[in-house]
């Protein structure tokens, strides 16, 4: 069975119904809890790359010493059209890995249930409307020379987009469940009922579309 490697920045923000889902679908993980002081490895000998969110900025190298390895890997993946999924942080370390360019968002932090509609030239991976997660503060604000915008939400443009034929960042968690975006509130002193809530209701819909990504995701990697 291919194997994806798994890049995780802090303990509350690993695969989440990922590692559910992918497995299901014939794509095994191997999770690197590089907030632990595992080494992120410096090449790739994975059939896949998916590299998950964190509280971190995407230019924090001195403080968050494995990113810089993380985004060489994001690049080195993109270069070998090797199938790659960035979540949220993740998605911001694939942009800025391949020329991209990520700012601290105007709006204000994107936080809870929340919609994003996509203009349907990705029939891969994506195609929308979705209501998703949000849990954001930085953004990306510039895309990467090749890369092609696939989703936007009304606070901001890029909520998705494909760099070259095989890597997807997401800047929203269709990972995430209820309980883990309860400890993301807990965390920041949020009220949590008031994000949580409506989440748990939209929790079928947001696990088909979650599953749905998972599913093709796994599909393009068996390919």
């Amino acid at each position: 069975m291919p194997t994806a490697l798994v890049i995780q920045h802090a303990a509350v923000e690993g695969p989440g119904r990922f590692a559910e889902w992918l497995p299901s679908h014939g794509l095994e993980l191997d999770v690197v809890h590089a907030y632990a002081g595992y080494p992120v490895p410096d090449v790739m000998e994975h059939d896949a790359l998916i590299v998950m969110g964190g509280p971190m900025g995407a230019y924090d190298d001195v403080d968050v010493p494995w990113l810089a390895a993380t985004k060489k890997l994001l690049a080195d993946a993109v270069e070998a059209e090797l199938p790659t999924l960035g979540i949220c942080l993740g998605a911001q370390l694939l942009a800025v890995a391949t020329g991209g360019k990520v700012e601290r968002g105007a709006a204000g932090p994107e936080l809870g249930l929340g919609e994003v509609t996509g203009d349907g030239s990705d029939r891969v991976l994506l195609s929308g409307p979705y209501v998703v997660v949000q849990w954001h503060y930085d953004t990306v604000t510039e895309l990467p020379p090749d890369a092609t915008l696939l989703a936007s939400s009304a606070l901001y443009p890029v909520q998705a987009f494909r760099v070259g034929e095989a890597a997807w960042g997401l800047q929203f968690h269709v990972e995430a469940t209820p309980e883990l975006v309860g400890k993301w509130a807990r965390a920041e002193g949020r009220e949590v009922e008031g994000i949580v809530e409506p989440i748990r209701h939209a929790e079928k819909s947001l696990a088909l579309i979650g599953e749905a990504i998972a599913r093709r995701f796994a599909y393009v990697v068996s390919r």
